[in-house]
């Protein structure tokens, strides 16, 4: 019994050196072939991507608002008039009830770069609203939330950098009222079909003060203040609107990359 027992044992030791002695050969040809792969096969020359330099804006933005020339080259309230807002030591501060302005080329995929700022509770006007409050509204109608809740409580799906009433960001990256702001946006437009259904969500990406706080959220549909969201009508490019929503809030150093 127990020298069959030990045969049984020797022959498994012995298929087992077998299949070891199978796979590293396996291994080694395996890397033999793998070494003589010319790897040029797997180099990619073209094609050649398109130099960009970045010293203030990527060279190939489009430059919405970098100097008071561009407040009317580049921006009209809706009924076509010239900007109202008050543009003073480099930045476009909202003129409360004048109206929200659009750009006046329109936008599809895009890469966008913003900058905005809060007044100061003793730089606010009297009767001025608690949160300062405006909005970016891409394409018209898809709202990333500008509101000043510095130290505050909102719902979360409306405080700032939200994709307002629809997702609250990843987490809070809001500079003191006073300080200036910065937004780093990636959007993607929807897709419709010849019967203006929706066929693909526009997404967006989101980094506040170079945190990530949208990942590559899939919009819902058009903002909305009361019910949900929803995809009314097929649209192609459009502009972006920049709100007055009563708040004193300024803005600077605006550029787009349509990708």
């Amino acid at each position: 019994m127990t020298t069959t027992i030990i045969k049984t044992k020797n022959k498994t030791m012995t298929n087992l050196n077998k299949i070891a002695i199978i796979a590293t050969s396996l291994l080694s040809i395996s890397c033999a072939t793998a070494n003589d792969i010319d790897p040029k096969l797997t180099e990619v020359w073209a094609p050649i991507p398109k130099k960009v330099t970045t010293n203030t804006i990527p060279s190939d933005a489009i430059a919405l608002l970098q100097n008071a020339g561009d407040v009317n080259k580049h921006w009209q309230h809706r009924d076509g008039k010239p900007v109202q807002w008050v543009y003073k030591k480099g930045s476009l501060t909202v003129k409360p009830k004048s109206g929200s302005i659009f750009s006046k080329q329109s936008f599809c995929d895009m890469q966008m770069h913003l900058e905005w700022r809060a007044p100061t509770p003793s730089e606010r006007r009297k009767g001025a609203p608690g949160h300062a409050n405006s909005g970016i509204k891409i394409q018209e109608r898809y709202e990333v939330q500008i509101l000043d809740t510095y130290g505050q409580k909102i719902y979360v799906n409306g405080q700032a950098a939200s994709i307002y009433k629809q997702a609250a960001p990843l987490v809070d990256a809001l500079s003191p009222s006073g300080e200036w702001n910065s937004y780093d946006i990636i959007f993607k437009a929807p897709k419709f079909n010849q019967a203006g259904e929706v066929t693909k969500k526009a997404t967006i990406t989101v980094l506040h003060n170079g945190v990530l706080v949208q990942d590559n959220f899939e919009i819902q549909g058009t903002t909305m203040y009361k019910g949900p969201a929803k995809y009314f009508n097929a649209h192609g490019c459009r502009p972006i609107m920049l709100q007055d929503h009563g708040g004193e809030i300024s803005f600077r150093n605006i550029w787009v990359r349509p990708l």
